[in-house]
């Protein structure tokens, strides 16, 4: 019987001992913490875009023909007025030579026009003379008086004759230095997009020879900001960016126009802003796609939390139907349907403190009233999962 006594004793020591081990096991539920801080943080709009000079000019032929020669290639520096290419110049020479022999000709017809005026003129003094006699009749000396007026005329149509075969001389000398093709900025080379022997047609519009950037020290990007965003963005914001080609480098720049014309893609609106960029180390290329962020809003040693704080929600047990109790709204900043606030433990139990939360980036957020000190641990997640809750991951059948 005391054996019998002292085994009842031990099991219920051991139940008692096991229901305690459990019990404090669950009592208490575990999460994970971070703290307040003060910091910086910036608060700003993302958004991509190219990389552009500031000023590119694509130059092309005004005549046509077959490229001669071609004097730079791709990279190469060039200076304003440099000869770049040239276009085989026999057929637009030998139109200069066929209009100067056109002006040649109209002047030797004005000199001509000029000596039958001059007879005219005699022969009209002469009948004058003659017809005061009365030695010719009227109408000699009105023929000899029409004579003369047709040559006066004629001298007239002689100088226009010139002055129309010096401006087809002047457009065809125009044209022959048109086959030399000269840069019309200081700058780079982009791209060249014809070869020696190739023939060019300006007929309907001007072929693209060359694209020049004018000064690659100087840089645009074209970023695209969506319709929700462009509110914020104006002159002069500071900018940071990234390029693929460079990822642990952050590059800056600012905001010089924010352009009004939409650009409205499969019914998404965004608007071109253009950043201003120095590039004295030649880095940026054209073409290249940056990862822009525009600052809108910057503070300087204020108190932040996690965003992560502010979305928590402490998870409810179930109800007594076996389905979790969730508070609504725990995945918007701010922690369900009231005020913003934070959660803090007190005696091991979740506690909300109201607050006022100010920007945001995306990472952390000012706090800018409220029960919240620096270095006062916040709740940030759960780390075990109420009694009755789900556990995710695929199920087996």
């Amino acid at each position: 019987m005391k054996k019998v006594i002292t085994g009842l004793v031990v099991l219920i020591a051991i139940v008692v001992a096991a229901l305690a081990f459990f019990w404090k096991k669950d009592a208490g539920q575990k999460y994970g913490m971070e703290a307040a801080v003060i910091g910086d943080i910036e608060a700003a709009v993302t958004a991509t875009g190219t990389v552009n000079p500031v000023t590119t000019v694509l130059v092309g032929t005004q005549v046509s023909g077959t490229i001669k020669a071609i004097f730079v290639d791709f990279n190469s520096p060039v200076k304003k007025g440099q000869v770049i290419a040239e276009i085989d110049p026999a057929i637009v020479q030998a139109q200069v030579d066929q209009a100067r022999a056109n002006y040649l000709s109209a002047k030797a017809n004005l000199d001509k026009s000029k000596a039958a005026r001059k007879d005219a003129m005699r022969s009209f003094e002469r009948n004058k003379g003659l017809y005061g006699r009365n030695l010719i009749a009227k109408s000699d000396l009105d023929t000899a008086e029409t004579n003369y007026e047709s040559a006066e005329a004629q001298i007239a149509v002689a100088e226009a004759q010139i002055a129309q075969t010096e401006a087809a001389l002047r457009l065809a000398e125009t044209n022959l230095q048109y086959t030399r093709i000269a840069s019309p900025v200081d700058g780079i080379v982009v791209s060249r997009n014809v070869d020696a022997g190739q023939t060019v047609a300006a007929s309907f519009q001007t072929p693209t020879l060359f694209t020049i950037a004018q000064d690659l020290t100087k840089m645009q990007i074209d970023a695209s900001v969506a319709e929700a965003d462009i509110g914020k963005i104006e002159p002069g914001l500071p900018v940071e960016f990234t390029v693929d080609a460079y990822p642990g480098q952050t590059f800056k720049g600012g905001v010089s126009e924010v352009r009004n014309s939409p650009i409205v893609v499969q019914n998404v609106v965004t608007y071109d802003v253009v950043i201003k960029v120095d590039n004295p180390e030649l880095k940026l290329k054209p073409g290249m796609t940056a990862n822009v962020s525009i600052i809108y809003s910057s503070r300087k040693g204020v108190l932040t939390v996690p965003n992560a704080a502010l979305r928590f929600v402490p998870p409810k047990p179930p109800n007594k139907g076996g389905v979790e109790n969730k508070e609504a709204g725990g995945g918007r900043v701010g922690g369900g349907n009231g005020a913003p606030g934070v959660w803090v433990l007190e005696d091991g139990k979740p506690r909300k403190v109201k607050v006022a939360a100010g920007i945001s980036d995306g990472n952390s957020t000012e706090i800018l009233s409220g029960g919240i000190k620096e270095g006062q641990e916040l709740i940030v997640e759960s780390l075990e999962k109420p009694k009755g809750q789900s556990q995710s991951g695929p199920r087996m059948f």
